[in-house]
């Protein structure tokens, strides 16, 4: 590996968001939620394949509630306080690692660049709910409101952990992805519970907002918390080595297991409900993937307007076109519980989440051979190099 001259890595820290060098981070880099991402950016066949587990997951749940449908039932009755505990614990395993991510240090990073990042809130804070809102009343105005429900929860929850796993294998700008992913999981701490409130008010859909807020406290806050605390108590025993590549991918492959575990149970007591309603989730998924062409198409154009290199377009396309599963169907759970609308609509937001995002990673590898963003003239790089 060539060694940095001094001038070189003094350019780096000054502006380390608008790098252009496109090589890799390290042999092995450890991203989070147990995906390691060799030097060439590639992901392991469990990960490649992510979607067809999902889909495999749901139909052994449905199975499962045709054919032994005691499994379903028994998983029910396991509720405290209208809480079901197995899906509870699941819930808590899957969004655990996405928390841990948080870095409060990387907050302070965000004088360097803004403009990649506030575009991004634009999108997620902005763009995203409204798009979800409007397209949930204008197919679903007709079906269960649950179902309305479950696009806002999607559309108003920004990624914080499978994020960057697209960004690296975008080979986007990772420490803006980093930055971007830690600022998503204050702004979800005190605007979730508002947005979602706001947009279903508007449609005068009644949910219980204290109810929302404690969801929400319990599947955001305790696991932040918690993922402050663990990381801080092992680089104190042990070392940051130790964390991101002995404890993070163990914990990580936890979450997966949770996060299809989850799926089971949840189609497996709601199997009978799918069979008998198919409409309900084929119209959930029509505001889904229209609403993802919206937000993705614009983003594409506004990191184009404003002439972003590729390294910082790709990861504020990602993150701003993208949802947090994981919290949307932890808060459709417990608003609804575990055999409800909101809860298979906020689900089919991840069946299709999955593959729509690995489709964006190769879009934006094609439009960047095909110069979609095109570099700033010399003169212009050397202005801003100088300000």
């Amino acid at each position: 590996m060539k060694s940095e001259t001094p001038e070189s890595s003094s350019t780096m820290q000054k502006n380390p968001i608008n790098s252009t060098d496109n090589q890799p981070y390290s042999e092995k880099e450890n991203i989070g939620n147990g995906i390691s991402l060799d030097k060439e950016h590639k992901l392991g066949v469990f990960e490649k394949y992510l979607a067809l587990w999902v889909a495999l997951c749901m139909g052994i749940g449905i199975l499962l509630s045709q054919f032994v449908p005691v499994i379903g039932n028994t998983l029910e009755s396991w509720q405290v306080q209208d809480i079901n505990i197995p899906i509870g614990i699941c819930l808590f395993f899957m969004m655990y690692p996405a928390l841990l991510n948080f870095q409060f240090s990387e907050v302070k990073k965000l004088g360097k660049n803004p403009l990649p990042i506030i575009l991004t809130l634009v999108s997620n804070w902005i763009l995203a709910p409204l798009v979800a809102a409007g397209l949930g009343y204008l197919f679903l105005r007709n079906f269960d409101p649950q179902l309305i429900v479950a696009v806002i929860l999607l559309g108003s929850s920004p990624c914080t952990a499978m994020v960057l796993v697209w960004g690296s294998l975008a080979n986007g700008n990772q420490e803006q992805n980093v930055i971007n992913t830690s600022i998503n999981t204050i702004t979800l701490i005190f605007l979730y519970v508002p947005m979602v409130k706001l947009l279903t008010g508007i449609q005068n859909i009644e949910i219980p907002w204290v109810w929302l807020l404690i969801t929400v406290s319990i599947f955001i806050g305790i696991p932040l918390i918690l993922g402050i605390v663990s990381k801080q108590l092992i680089l104190k025993i042990k070392d940051k080595d130790w964390l991101e590549n002995k404890y993070r991918p163990v914990v990580g492959k936890i979450s997966m297991v949770a996060l299809l575990f989850t799926l089971v149970v949840l189609f497996s007591i709601n199997g009978q409900t799918m069979i008998s309603n198919p409409l309900e989730l084929l119209i959930v998924s029509a505001p889904l993937l229209i609403g993802f062409v919206i937000v993705v198409g614009f983003n594409l154009l506004i990191t184009k307007i404003f002439r972003l290199k590729y390294r910082e377009a790709i990861i504020t396309t990602i993150i701003g076109s993208s949802s947090h599963f994981e919290i949307a169907i932890a808060t459709a759970i417990g608003l609804y519980g575990v055999g409800s609308y909101a809860a298979l609509g906020t689900t089919m937001g991840l069946f299709w989440e999955v593959p729509i995002m690995l489709g964006l990673v190769y879009l934006g590898k094609f439009l960047h051979k095909k110069n979609f963003w095109k570099p700033k003239p010399k003169i212009e790089e050397l202005e801003e190099a100088k300000a």
